[in-house]
């Protein structure tokens, strides 16, 4: 009967909102640690907004970190990616949707905590387009204003890219750590302290979804992952 109730409840979430691509609810009889049930995470709701990172390209969402995180610690998980995204680039005609400066507001009304995942995708675009970040800041600022107005009492924190070994990366970074820093807002630098060195085909081939694939990982990559960003998500 919990079974039928707890698919109903994933399908109800899912129809009212139409770009969400997974709901986790959380179990009441779940059986955890003490050292789980007492930490700051458990129970709480989750959104996880963002771009393919959030939404694990071709890969199922379960494989994802903040899944597995989620699944640790019993929470309600929301998983508000989508592929190809980009926070500020206007990637809609590409069917990338809206960028996450506009699609912020299609996000459920409450949440303890909002982790934003992005910057990949206008990394790209910078560099194709010959821009530097000016853009990018600018969008990034209403991203921040409009979070901090829907959420004034939820821990809201973005994660940057990986290192990539392509031009814009790095400065894609600073200005996340710039522009959300002078919010208040805690960035997590995946470049630096996420454990994963896209840099190497060799350290892609076993924690990538491919040895090509400099932004996917694979279940692997994302277990590197959760062991760096867990203490971050536990300080907030």
């Amino acid at each position: 009967m919990k079974r039928i109730l707890l698919i109903m409840s994933m399908l109800l979430t899912l129809t009212a909102f139409a770009q969400e691509q997974l709901a986790r609810m959380s179990t009441a009889d779940f059986d955890a640690p003490a050292a789980i049930r007492e930490s700051p995470l458990y129970g709480k709701k989750i959104i996880v907004f963002g771009d393919s990172y959030v939404h694990n390209a071709t890969s199922p969402i379960q494989e994802t970190w903040h899944y597995k995180l989620a699944t640790k610690y019993n929470m309600e998980y929301h998983n508000w990616g989508r592929n190809g995204n980009c926070l500020a680039y206007e990637w809609e005609t590409e069917r990338f949707g809206q960028p996450m400066y506009k699609r912020y507001t299609e996000l459920p009304d409450s949440a303890d905590y909002v982790v934003i995942i992005a910057g990949h995708n206008d990394a790209v675009l910078m560099h194709r387009y010959g821009e530097n970040t000016d853009f990018f800041r600018d969008k990034l600022d209403i991203l921040c204003k409009g979070l901090l107005a829907k959420y004034p009492e939820t821990k809201i924190c973005f994660v940057t890219p990986w290192a990539v070994p392509q031009p814009m990366y790095r400065e894609t970074v600073q200005a996340m750590q710039e522009v959300c820093g002078g919010y208040g807002i805690p960035v997590f630098d995946a470049s630096t302290r996420s454990g994963i060195n896209a840099r190497f085909r060799g350290f892609r081939r076993l924690f990538f979804q491919s040895p090509d694939d400099m932004a996917h990982l694979n279940a692997k990559g994302h277990d590197i992952v959760l062991r760096h960003i867990e203490p971050f998500l536990l300080g907030l």
